[in-house]
């Protein structure tokens, strides 16, 4: 596996964990096209790559995301496309889209490390992630509505994480709120009252990660995301498939040869 080079992102790959940092801080890391497109490379170099079990998404400067980056969008011009010719402003907003769409369905465990600001583009980003650490002080949001536009790409991500009845009061309040009501949403798992207890939070989760066996882990997501989209027959019909290949695999034999025996399985020792 190689990873991509990159201008708008820092990469890390430290034992099986790749700590992916967006790095515009001096626009509190807000997604320009660039940064985009580094994050989809990412992922498609480490789809396959099993070596890859968690990956880490956090924001340079202790600011996870402001979200996209719209003074970029407005310099590119509003004027209408003329016949025939692709929309820029389209683009920009589908491609934000298709970059969700490929984190979430990830086969690694997704971990968002929450801090400063998630807003926008930068809220619909953490949606995505299969965990959510959070600083208490983290201001999480959807503004959009509040500047003229729809939160066009990230409002489907939203009624996934937290459901229909809270994502339209969120999306069209334009409300912002703190850590402590992101966990009363369901919006994140944890919240910790400093950096410090963060980064511990974080290395806790991370330990759990990876105790648990990767090819397991990549199945069982394809399963839960299946849930609610597919229809039952078919998601039991797959799961029951995957479930097949898990026995006849390697993992399935260590995990169960390690519990009985009472030791750590290979892929956590």
């Amino acid at each position: 596996m190689t990873l991509p080079e990159t201008k708008n992102l820092l990469l890390s790959l430290d034992g099986g964990v790749l700590h992916l940092t967006l790095n515009r801080p001096e626009s509190r890391n807000a997604m320009n096209r660039g940064m985009v497109e580094e994050i989809n490379a990412v992922f498609d170099a480490v789809r396959e790559a099993r070596q890859v079990r968690a990956i880490i998404l956090r924001g340079a400067g202790g600011f996870f995301c402001a979200g996209g980056d719209l003074k970029e969008m407005m310099a590119g011009g509003l004027k209408a496309p003329q016949p025939g010719e692709a929309d820029p402003v389209v683009g920009f907003s589908r491609a934000f889209g298709a970059m969700l769409r490929k984190v979430n369905q990830a086969p690694q465990v997704v971990v968002a490390v929450l801090e400063g600001a998630a807003l926008a583009g930068g809220f619909g980003l953490a949606c995505v992630s299969d965990v959510a650490l959070a600083h208490a002080d983290t201001k999480f949001g959807v503004p959009e509505t509040t500047r003229g536009l729809p939160p066009a790409q990230i409002a489907p991500f939203i009624v996934e994480r937290i459901g229909l009845t809270q994502a339209r009061k969120l999306c069209l309040t334009g409300a912002q709120f703190k850590g402590a009501e992101a966990l009363r949403l369901g919006f994140v798992h944890e919240v910790h009252a400093d950096t410090a207890a963060l980064d511990a939070g974080l290395a806790a989760m991370l330990k759990q990660i990876l105790g648990c066996a990767p090819l397991a882990n990549a199945m069982t997501k394809e399963i839960v995301l299946n849930a609610g989209r597919l229809d039952m027959d078919a998601v039991l019909d797959d799961a029951a498939a995957k479930f097949a290949v898990a026995v006849r695999g390697s993992e399935a034999p260590e995990g169960i040869t390690a519990f009985m025996q009472k030791r750590p399985p290979k892929w956590a020792s």
